[in-house]
């Protein structure tokens, strides 16, 4: 299949790079004209076959960026031809978006994406909103992006960052869980050895998962996570959970407090929130603030 590629940093790229070894036929844009395919989105549109057929896939930061890339592709884009977001935009977003392509004919894809910097290797979990005949044709990209039963068509336009939402809400709690028993270990007056207790935990325990081996890995890089700010973002998509949980009237504490703990990390800096930067950087990219 060809594909347009709007955006190639750290996921994008990856993405692209994905699919090409899988045989389909990707053309990049990004405002970084050296890594860039084309000059311009009037370009990306052209180069990608007949009107009414094209597809073309938005990876870039939630927010205006995403809104200016749809808003400029919209007027260069037809009936039949369809769009993919798959960033980390709210859902609200997109149902609004959704129905004012569906104005023009513009088919509208929602992909809540998963997998970070691992992808390109591993795969991406793909949550999936849209109308049926406009995900079947994306389907081909879907399933050499995902691995073995990562992908997932979960609703109508809305449903795959509502879905990605939840999916970062709890992401929040486990990392915080993990953070919290780390910190307990290494403060304890028993002289404990975390790095091998929690070693200890990837293999057999209930509480094994990708996430404890990112640990492991991150205090394999930093040990002590020394050099690394007890400093970890709150990115959106927990706060949005928390909301909505709010909005349906559904406890959700844990969530919650993970979420809070995020605000009081701007303030402090503990070892507990030193685990949540680490572990951030390890399986997103995403940068953390050096301890002076």
């Amino acid at each position: 299949m060809r594909l347009g590629m709007v955006g190639l940093g750290r996921m994008g790229g990856n993405m692209a790079e994905r699919l090409r070894r899988d045989g389909h036929e990707v053309v990049g844009y990004d405002r970084d004209p050296k890594s860039s395919d084309v000059a311009d989105l009037a370009a990306l549109v052209g180069s990608l076959g007949d009107a009414g057929s094209r597809a073309v896939w938005v990876m870039v930061p939630a927010g205006d960026a995403t809104e200016q890339t749809i808003d400029e592709l919209a007027g260069l884009m037809v009936e039949g031809d369809v769009i993919v977001d798959g960033g980390n935009s709210n859902f609200g977003d997109s149902v609004r978006r959704g129905a004012a392509l569906a104005e023009q004919g513009i088919g509208f894809v929602d992909a809540g994406t998963s997998g970070g910097v691992w992808g390109l290797d591993a795969g991406y979990a793909l949550m999936v909103g849209g109308a049926d005949a406009d995900v079947a044709k994306v389907a081909p990209v879907l399933e050499s992006l995902a691995p073995p039963n990562g992908f997932a068509h979960v609703g109508k336009v809305g449903a795959g960052h509502y879905t990605k939402m939840v999916h970062n809400g709890i992401e929040y709690g486990m990392m915080q869980a993990y953070a919290e028993g780390f910190a307990i270990l290494h403060s304890s007056d028993l002289d404990i050895d975390a790095m091998a207790a929690v070693k200890s935990w990837q293999e057999g325990s209930v509480v094994r998962s990708w996430l404890l081996d990112l640990l492991i890995r991150a205090l394999d890089d930093t040990p002590g996570f020394e050099g690394i700010r007890g400093v970890a973002a709150d990115s959106g998509e927990g706060r949005w959970t928390v909301n909505e949980a709010v909005r349906l009237g559904i406890a959700a504490p844990v969530i919650s407090a993970a979420l809070f703990a995020r605000f009081v990390s701007q303030d402090e800096d503990q070892l507990t929130m030193k685990v949540i930067a680490a572990l951030r950087h390890q399986f997103g990219g995403h940068t953390f603030e050096k301890a002076p």
